[in-house]
């Protein structure tokens, strides 16, 4: 005794079932790869990031060699990623002297770069500009422009909007 799949037309359950099943998963693919239909690229909300990186016992003529090169493009893993670094400002660097007290160190100081970048505004509470993420108190971030590379920065103020 044969068992035979019930027969409509040329095709049988089994095929139908199939080919629903297939046009399911490559329909779910293009709404996972072009997105869920809300909006195209170029009607994406961006909002302004505006956000300081501290970084700490940088040697003092390294100061001058940033002011050169600023303007700077933000890069991370060997791409531009949009945004740019604006400035940077000099402050002392302080060390604890043999005396205990803290003692201005002439040949190191503190570098504060104010960088500037755009977010999807979908995207504000996870900032992001590469794979880092953007939070006052993040200790560890490398700032890294077309010129410019620190490692071991911290955020010192986050500012979202104009």
């Amino acid at each position: 005794m044969e068992n035979k799949a019930k027969r409509i037309g040329k095709w049988n359950v089994i095929d139908i079932i199939a080919v629903i099943l297939i046009l399911a998963v490559l329909a779910f693919g293009a709404w996972k790869f072009l997105g869920n239909g809300g909006t195209t690229a170029g009607q994406v909300e961006t909002t302004k990031v505006t956000y300081v990186v501290r970084v700490e016992g940088v040697p003092a003529e390294l100061y001058e060699n940033c002011l050169t090169h600023l303007p700077s493009p933000l890069m991370a893993s060997g791409a531009l990623v949009g945004g740019q670094i604006e400035s940077v400002e000099q402050q002392p660097y302080y060390v604890l002297g043999p005396d205990g007290q803290w003692v201005e160190d002439p040949e190191h100081v503190t570098l504060y770069f104010t960088a500037v970048t755009t977010t999807p505004t979908a995207d504000v509470l996870t900032t992001k500009v590469g794979d880092q993420e953007v939070r006052i108190g993040k200790t560890d971030y490398i700032l890294k422009s077309e010129y410019i590379e620190f490692s071991g920065g911290t955020i010192v103020d986050v500012r979202w909007g104009e």
